[in-house]
């Protein structure tokens, strides 16, 4: 399946069961959320996907039940983020084996590489592969940067085509837009910045919150899409105490506890992550709760005539 890069596409937890293994069917329960509300497309094995605490087995084993439950509806990508070239070369041919439609690649991991490394590390992933790739670029997590330089030279290959900008610079999206066009496709990866980067000219959303609330994630793409950007505002402004349980630390309990006010997640986590306790607990469960009673009905956003510039 070839990957447009534009639309919603949640960045989904993975669901353990009280024993620690993979609980596959509560994982279908949410996937099966993701595309009735309309999602774009699906991506495992990112910092929700808690990828740093699986097995290569259950990564694989995650690729396969979702290429199988989603039948050809949406793409899937697979997370890339590896110590190693060579595990990253080998993450990907494991990945185009399961059926993965693409990859989503992080730099190198627990090794500040300088630019040159960096550029060669992204290359030869790319060249092993004729999987398309979407760049993670987030400098303020994981410490590298990858610029619009050295994106110029990552163009040069034709299965670089996308990235998850998360630099937390708005203004990056316009300077990305000026440089390549459509040729680097972008794709906000900050919840709380996601309408302003869409209205900017992002094409799509990497989202989180949207593991629990689906349906409001892409009705907020999809208004902006036909310029009904107050709709789209208002859903957000709603939507933003919510977010904003994205961008901490403990996002994975977070939003794990959020699926579970909605139906469609159990707050299980993998050691040494643990559920959230105390005032914590109390707090988010807080915002939470609020969000539920004050949930917007949502417009017939499937039906939309789309604006076209």
């Amino acid at each position: 399946m070839t990957i447009d890069w534009k639309g919603v596409m949640p960045a989904v937890t993975t669901k353990f069961t009280k024993e620690d293994t993979l609980d596959l069917k509560m994982f279908e329960v949410n996937i099966d959320a993701q595309l009735e509300a309309g999602v774009h497309g699906i991506i495992l094995g990112g910092t929700l996907g808690e990828a740093s605490t699986l097995s290569d087995d259950e990564k694989r084993i995650l690729v396969r039940t979702t290429v199988d439950i989603v039948k050809n509806k949406v793409p899937v990508i697979i997370n890339i983020a590896e110590q190693t070239t060579k595990g990253a070369i080998e993450a990907a041919q494991k990945a185009k084996e399961d059926g993965a439609s693409g990859l989503m690649m992080l730099p190198p991991m627990r090794y500040n590489a300088g630019d040159y490394e960096t550029l060669v590390y992204f290359k030869e992933v790319a060249q092993s592969t004729d999987l398309p790739i979407m760049v993670y670029n987030n400098p303020v997590d994981y410490k590298i940067e990858v610029t619009l330089d050295m994106f110029e030279e990552l163009l040069k290959l034709d299965n670089i085509q996308a990235v998850k900008e998360s630099t937390r610079d708005i203004s990056n999206v316009t300077r990305i837009k000026n440089r390549f066009g459509d040729r680097l496709k972008i794709l906000s990866g900050v919840d709380t910045l996601a309408l302003e980067s869409l209205i900017m000219g992002a094409d799509g959303w990497v989202a989180g919150l949207v593991d629990a609330f689906p349906a409001e994630t892409v009705a907020i793409y999809e208004l902006q899409k036909a310029g009904r950007i107050k709709e789209a505002i208002a859903i957000y402004r709603w939507f933003l105490p919510l977010l904003e349980l994205d961008i901490n630390a403990k996002l994975v309990q977070n939003i794990k506890l959020a699926e579970v006010a909605t139906g469609i997640g159990t707050e299980n986590v993998r050691a040494p992550r643990l559920p959230l306790v105390g005032e914590e607990r109390k707090r988010v469960l807080d915002i939470i709760k609020k969000g539920l009673e004050t949930r917007p009905v949502l417009p017939d956003y499937k039906e939309l005539n789309v604006v076209t510039n």
